[in-house]
């Protein structure tokens, strides 16, 4: 997967064309929604059941592939936080290119709800290069279910990732990709094997420790969990408490859920050593215009009611206590979030 390349004037005229037809912008969320929610199910492009892989390979057209998975929480807790993510992040591949980020970013979205509540708890896309994202994207059930216990899925979709992502970044180059977990709660107690056996179809004989799983994923992935404000439980101090000993400093809080495709950008960038901090947050400046939101930019990025400063203003917060270093595979075994640099 991963050919081709973002098109923000067919993404433009595609928004346009839906509006017109008086079409939703999110159709399978409401083609569900008129079903009896015990038969509401992923779509088939997002359905990880007996899925084996999901690839990010290089190719003549993207030979230093990138990958970044961007896995948002759909529960009630999130309120409309995911519908702002969804808009937005058809703009994350312009930006990546706009602002110097990522060599051939290949990006994978997908959802997380509750595995032990939820009807669809888990919906993984693939690695895509091009206007698929937002196809893909389109395709996401929004359940707005958990179970009330501040505890949500996410290390459902850690084991998937773990387990089925195929990266020639890794293989072929030892850099690993990315992930970001976009949420607002704790992660279960324990992974149960039920959960596994009936959302994956892998046939486990028990649970699994939460944290193993998380190492697993870190020796492929850097992994970062995304807080946006207007949730929950933004800023909650447990829920810091919960996540550093996973993620370390890659526990972002996002004063602005507007700037998620900026924050997620520029962190790349900035871990890639890409770009300083200080000149990505320039380069975000940049890209909006003073006094307005932007058009298309000459690299394809859009800019969004947040926009420039303002969104760069959000980043910067949100990216203090990150410290710069490459991805290189060798730090596999350091928990923590820490990075090669700090090695």
């Amino acid at each position: 997967m991963g050919a081709g390349k973002w098109d923000t004037g067919a993404y433009t005229r595609a928004a346009d064309a839906r509006r017109a037809a008086g079409a939703h912008d999110f159709g399978y969320d409401a083609t569900m929604r008129s079903v009896p929610r015990n038969r509401r199910r992923a779509a088939p492009a997002l359905d990880p059941y007996g899925v084996t892989v999901r690839e990010a390979r290089d190719s003549d057209e993207h030979p230093a592939s990138t990958p970044i998975a961007i896995l948002f929480d759909v529960t009630g807790s999130m309120g409309q936080v995911p519908l702002t993510l969804q808009r937005r992040l058809p703009d994350l591949l312009g930006l990546l290119r706009r602002g110097r980020c990522a060599e051939d970013p290949q990006v994978m979205v997908g959802a997380v709800g509750d595995d032990q509540y939820d009807t669809v708890p888990l919906q993984v896309g693939q690695f895509e290069s091009d206007n698929r994202i937002d196809e893909q994207l389109r395709d996401v059930y929004i359940e707005g279910g958990g179970g009330g216990d501040r505890c949500e899925g996410y290390a459902l979709a850690a084991y998937f990732l773990a387990t089925r992502a195929r990266l020639d970044a890794v293989d072929r180059r030892g850099r690993k990709g990315y992930v970001f977990l976009i949420g607002d709660e704790a992660n279960k107690p324990r992974l149960l094997a039920e959960s596994v056996r009936r959302f994956t179809g892998d046939d486990l004989d028990e649970d699994l420790d939460v944290a193993s799983v998380y190492r697993q994923l870190q020796e492929r992935f850097h992994v970062f969990f995304v807080v946006p404000n207007l949730t929950s439980y933004y800023g909650a101090p447990w829920l810091e408490a919960h996540w550093r000993p996973i993620v370390g400093e890659r526990f972002l809080q996002l004063d602005d859920p507007d700037a998620v495709c900026e924050l997620i950008a520029l962190t790349v960038g900035v871990t890639e050593q890409a770009v300083t901090l200080d000149e990505g947050l320039a380069d975000l400046a940049d890209l909006t215009p003073a006094g307005g939101a932007a058009g298309a930019d000459a690299g394809g990025a859009t800019g969004g009611a947040t926009g420039g400063a303002a969104a760069g203003a959000a980043v910067g917060k949100a990216l203090a206590g990150l410290r710069t270093g490459r991805g290189d595979v060798r730090t596999t075994g350091h928990g923590g979030g820490v990075l090669p640099g700090d090695l």
